[in-house]
């Protein structure tokens, strides 16, 4: 069998390497690329639920739409804040054992909300249980064994993984509304809390947290030894911050990613359905909308990272964020009771660009910021999720104010606008900014 293939080390690789690592028919990389992919299958199917529980919710508790609302908003915000530091813990623990806790964590929150009575309850294990969880096994988490296992096709795993979000989508939304329409809200709950449950042994059994581990090279790559745990993980992520905060490019990578959590999940995951139900659109309808642009989304994000592997990320950043801003700009004379087709094509195009922009972005993480690059990314994914959390109250200010949600459409569009020149913005440079802080 060919080692270079295979990915194991060369007879003239260092003694360090074991002598006779276990051969597997593909190289291992794609096995815990595989687990990785059903992991956030599995985590994101709380994503789902909430949207479609706000009437049985305030039918069951007469809870408004607002505490609602602010459940789902700390879940986005944790979602995002809990990134960077389960990059840390998963460099000073493991991966196998941060991504276990945290999939036990959304179960946790999913299934003791069956038995919640009060509002600050909803909020407890919506959003602190699940948004730490889900948060933990965000896309730092896809980072991280990405950057550990691959050295080729980076970008094309970096959109394979970041599609695992829309699959969950594309596989729980459809189910979950059934469920809720047929047996009520509290089997939906339980059913989302048994998907995160169910992934726990794959994840267990097949993850493995370095190529080192089994005695091979990352796919593409050089045997290297894995490295010694890296302690204070907490302080090592608030000092990555620090440093990348002293950057240009961290923040104009965070302000652009803000602007696409805000018009993504903040905007369209949480507002559409109502804004097309206001234009007399059947909510199932317009869930089923929903559902398609995860097909898309898919197909997008993974083209995306193969165009990530051989063009300009900032290029390709500044197409998408503008294209994005331009669909939204129409996306108001598109609403109707019926679904027709210049609809269809705005949820085709939005899905394909949904999260096109994460290979990008993280490939201008690597290039600027290299072994720090998962945990500044999980800062600039903070950064998308406290944009999601803004929008996804303000949008509803907005609704209640103008009784309307035209003015907020139009408002994200320039907002995709102003992010299309902010990636434009970072210079191209072969050096990592580590470089520029010590000049």
């Amino acid at each position: 069998m060919n080692p270079t293939t295979e990915g194991a080390a060369p007879a003239a690789a260092p003694t360090t390497a074991p002598a006779a690592p276990r051969r597997w028919r593909v190289h291992r990389a794609w096995i815990v690329a595989a687990v990785t992919f059903v992991t956030i299958i599995g985590g994101a199917a709380f994503n789902s639920l909430p949207g479609l529980l706000f009437d049985p919710l305030q039918d069951d508790f007469g809870w408004s739409r607002g505490q609602i609302g602010l459940a789902v908003s700390i879940d986005m915000a944790l979602y995002g804040l809990t990134a960077p530091f389960a990059a840390a813990l998963m460099d000073r623990f493991g991966i196998r054992r941060v991504v276990a806790v945290a999939l036990s964590a959304v179960a946790a929150g999913a299934l003791a909300s069956v038995w919640m009575t009060a509002a600050w309850q909803l909020m407890l294990y919506w959003g602190v249980l699940v948004g730490l969880g889900t948060g933990s096994m965000a896309l730092a988490f896809s980072a991280t064994v990405t950057n550990r296992w691959f050295v080729a096709r980076r970008g094309l795993v970096t959109g394979v993984l970041t599609a695992a979000g829309a699959s969950g989508q594309l596989v729980f939304l459809p189910l979950c509304a059934w469920i809720v329409d047929r047996h009520g809200w509290r089997p939906a709950s339980v059913t989302v809390a048994l998907a995160a449950l169910v992934v726990v042994p794959f994840v267990w059994l097949l993850m493995r947290d370095h190529p080192a581990d089994v005695g091979l090279a990352p796919y593409g790559g050089e045997y290297v030894e894995k490295p010694a745990p890296a302690r204070g993980a907490a302080g090592r992520a608030v000092r990555v911050l620090l440093d990348a905060a002293r950057t240009g490019p961290f923040w104009l990578l965070a302000g652009s990613f803000a602007i696409c959590g805000a018009s993504t999940n903040g905007l369209i995951r949480t507002h559409f359905v109502p804004s097309a139900h206001d234009h007399h659109m059947p909510i199932t309808a317009a869930a089923s909308l929903l559902a398609v642009i995860g097909i898309f989304d898919i197909i997008g994000t993974v083209f995306s990272g193969w165009l990530t592997d051989r063009f300009d990320a900032r290029r390709l950043l500044a197409v998408y964020y503008a294209l994005r801003g331009v669909s939204l700009l129409f996306l108001p004379f598109l609403m109707q009771a019926t679904v027709e087709p210049p609809m269809v094509f705005f949820i085709v195009f939005y899905g394909l660009d949904w999260v096109a922009t994460v290979p990008p972005t993280l490939a201008l993480c690597r290039e600027r910021y290299g072994e720090d690059s998962a945990i500044v990314f999980g800062w600039v994914l903070a950064s998308h999720q406290v944009g999601a959390a803004l929008v996804a109250f303000l949008g509803g200010v907005a609704r209640d104010y103008f009784g309307t949600y035209d003015v907020v459409w139009y408002a994200a569009g320039a907002l995709c606008a102003a992010a299309a020149l902010m990636v434009l913005v970072i210079r191209r440079t072969g050096e990592p900014v580590k470089a520029e802080l010590a000049a």
